[in-house]
This record gives C-alpha cells, sequence and structure tokens, in this order.
C-alpha cells in the first residue's frame, strides 16, 4: 500500500518523557503503539516494596488512552533476571561494581523488547531517552551516529554506550532535542498523568534499592576488616607523568593497574560486613565516626574480604590518570573509527552518567586499549563503563578492568 504510516513502538515506562515521545512521534505522523514491560517481580530489598510497576502500568495505560494508542503488556522478567540481575550479582561477587543501566539497555529494551515490537509489526522503537540519533553516508555505507542530548543537564546517551550500528538503525529518540522543562509543559498542556512525575530513580525498572539487602539475596554477609590508609602512603606515589607523549605498553600497563592495597599499609579501624558490598568512592554504609574527615572507600579486596577507606574526599587513595579496557570489552559504536592497534586518539570521556566530559588519549595496544586523563579521575572503578565522544557523538565505550 502506497504512503503507508511507518509503525513505531515506543516503550512506555509510566514516566513523563516517554509519553511525550509517544506525543511526539504521533504529530510526526507516525502509527504509535505503546509497549509497557513488566521487569521485576521480587521485592526484596526494594524500598517502598507497595508494588511500584503497577502504579507505572496504571499511568502508562492512562497515556496511552489519552493518546488514543492501542496499549500492550509483555513480561520480560525472567530475560531480565538472567541477562541484568544475574550479571550484577556476579560482578559485585568478584568485587567489581556494574551498571545495570547500560546494560539494561542493550540486553533488554534494545534486544528482547525490541523483537517483541517487531512481533507487533514495528518499524521502529522508540524510547524516552534524552540523546539524538543522526544517519549519515561514509564511505563505509550508512552509518548511524549516537548524539547527546539538546538538554545539557538530562544527556542519557551515556546510558546507550553499548548499543550496535544494528540497534541504532531501528531506534528513534523523538525528544532528544527538548529540554525537561518543555517536555514536562508539553505534558501538563496535554493533561498526561505522568506531567508532574518524579523522575525515577535507581536501578532500571527495579526502582531505589537498599543495594547491600538486594545483593544479600545471593551474597552473603561476611565480617570483615576496615584499614585506614594514610593519604601520605608509599602506595601512592605513580610516575604519572610517564603517561605522557608516547608511553610503552609496559608503562601504560603499570599505571592503569588499582593501588595493591594490604593492611600492612594502614591501620584497622573497624569491621564491614562483606567487602563485595562496597564500591570505590563510597561514603555512606561505613558506619564508623569520630574521624576529624569523612571516610571514603578506596579499595576492596574481595579475595581477603578487606575494605580500605581513606579519611577525606581528596584522599590520593581515590584518583588515578589511567585505566584499561580488556579487547574483548572495547565496543564502538562506530566500528568504521575503530582505533587499530598502535594508534591513539585524543578524546572526550566520561566514566560516569552526568560526570562532565574529561579530556583523556586512547592508546590502542596490543593488550588492550588504554586512556589515560589529563586530570586525575576520582573514583575509577572497575566494572563501569568508560565512554568517549568526538564532540556530542558517542563513539566507542568499555568495562573498566
Amino acid at each position: 500500500m502506497a504512503g503507508q504510516k511507518k509503525r513505531v513502538v515506543v516503550g512506555l515506562s509510566g514516566g513523563v518523557d516517554s509519553s511525550v515521545a509517544a506525543r511526539v512521534l504521533k504529530d510526526q505522523g507516525y502509527e504509535v503503539i505503546g509497549l509497557f514491560m513488566k521487569n521485576w517481580h521480587d521485592t526484596t530489598g526494594v524500598l517502598e516494596a507497595d508494588c511500584p510497576w503497577l502504579d507505572d502500568k496504571f499511568d502508562a495505560e492512562a497515556v496511552a488512552r489519552k493518546l488514543d494508542i492501542p496499549f500492550h503488556f509483555v513480561d520480560l522478567s525472567t530475560e531480565y533476571r538472567a541477562r541484568v540481575v544475574d550479571y550484577m550479582f556476579s560482578e559485585y561477587e568478584k568485587g567489581r561494581t556494574p551498571n545495570p543501566d547500560v546494560l539494561c539497555n542493550r540486553e533488554i529494551k534494545f534486544d528482547v523488547f525490541m523483537d517483541k515490537a517487531f512481533e507487533l509489526g514495528a518499524d521502529y522503537v522508540a524510547t524516552g531517552h534524552y540523546c539524538r540519533k543522526e544517519t549519515i553516508q561514509t564511505e563505509n555505507g550508512e552509518m548511524h551516529r549516537l548524539l547527546a542530548g539538546s538538554d545539557g543537564n538530562k544527556d542519557q546517551s551515556y546510558f546507550l554506550c553499548q548499543l550496535s550500528q544494528k540497534q541504532l538503525a531501528k531506534a528513534l529518540f523523538p525528544i532528544g532535542d527538548m529540554v525537561k522543562p518543555e517536555v514536562r509543559k508539553v505534558a501538563g498542556e496535554l493533561k498526561l498523568i505522568t506531567a508532574h512525575k518524579k523522575d525515577s530513580q535507581g536501578i532500571c525498572f527495579v526502582g531505589k534499592v537498599d543495594l547491600p539487602v538486594f545483593l544479600q539475596q545471593k551474597l552473603e554477609a561476611k565480617k570483615g576488616r576496615v584499614f585506614l590508609v594514610p593519604a601520605d602512603s608509599e602506595l601512592f606515589e605513580r610516575k604519572w607523568d610517564q603517561a605522557g607523549n608516547d608511553p610503552d605498553d609496559e608503562t601504560l600497563e603499570d599505571l592503569s593497574k588499582a593501588y595493591p592495597f594490604h593492611p600492612r599499609y594502614g591501620k584497622k579501624i573497624g569491621e564491614h560486613n562483606g567487602a563485595h558490598f562496597y564500591t570505590i568512592g563510597q561514603r555512606k554504609g561505613l558506619d564508623l565516626g569520630g574521624f576529624p574527615e569523612p571516610l571514603f572507600v578506596i579499595g576492596t579486596d574481595v579475595e581477603y574480604n578487606q575494605v580500605f577507606v581513606g579519611m577525606g574526599k581528596k584522599h590520593p587513595g581515590l584518583f588515578r590518570k589511567v585505566l584499561k579496557i580488556n579487547n574483548d570489552e572495547v565496543h564502538w559504536l562506530r566500528p568504521d573509527l575503530a582505533l587499530k592497534s598502535g594508534e591513539s586518539r585524543r578524546l572526550k570521556v566520561r566514566i560516569r552518567y552526568r560526570q562532565p566530559l574529561q579530556d583523556g588519549v586512547l592508546h590502542q595496544r596490543e593488550n588492550g586499549l588504554f586512556i589515560v586523563f589529563e586530570e586525575p579521575q576520582r573514583g575509577i572503578t572497575a566494572g563501569q563503563f568508560a565512554a568517549w565522544y568526538e564532540d556530542d557523538e558517542l563513539t566507542g565505550s568499555g568495562v573498566i578492568s
């Protein structure tokens, strides 16, 4: 049939962003279908255990009615548990700190959920993320660029740093060039039930979580010792300037390693309930008082169940200038821009959501990809994602080793 409307399935979450995304698509002339996914049953460790997903489903359904679009419901909790939650547990067990939201986008929203959307005859899948997509012609054919959202405060491109060209090809981000107040205003004018709803927090789909309680479903608590390491410890003496210019592989490898914490560098000041419940840079949850400045976690050893802390937020144990990503965990959203072994490139990098972009140089070497930052970075954490940008395009990412 000529001139048939393209069909878009929008992931309605029961929040304001996806509600307005659906409306924008409708205005752009697409045939829009709302699809709400349930991803979680268990309420262990979830704060406000009064079934928030039911409220969200109710809100999503109300939005679909108001916008006059069909509404569907899909339960993906089995896949979510297998691909996101089990991964989280296994990472924490190894003493790494995963980012469930990045995984949820790669494994669920733009994979299993996308498959469900195609079953409904979708040409595209849309979400309420604050980011933009642009398709360009290169000598390697058509390439999809993932660009930062226009709202500097809300740019969510980081959460999509693991998407592939294949996933991007079918994705639409209808509110990427809007700012949050504008999105709320549109929702208000349309009298959508979600117009003034608070932004969701916590793990994608699980909600606000008391992490130790949540993790204790799988990881047992075990008492261990907390050691305070002084700021002037020899541990932190590293020749960072050797990473400048053209460092050799060995220098990069050495400088990218976490500090080799050991009880001999500190003194015992208390106990904890399990090293795998703590993450670098964490301040709350230690319950150790009586120090002139707040204590921060600067290292953990899950094998020996030890936690190392430093006093004050400027403690050198919190800062490093070089990180490594193993080759099998390097992901280029733009494969045509990938660095070959021996190549380097100066880019902007962030190692967590909402961190202002940092200057750094990427070095692709035989033994991995190294990022050397201009300024020391606070809380470089194994298991988290580093994402790099050329101007406002996110071109690649990887798991910090």
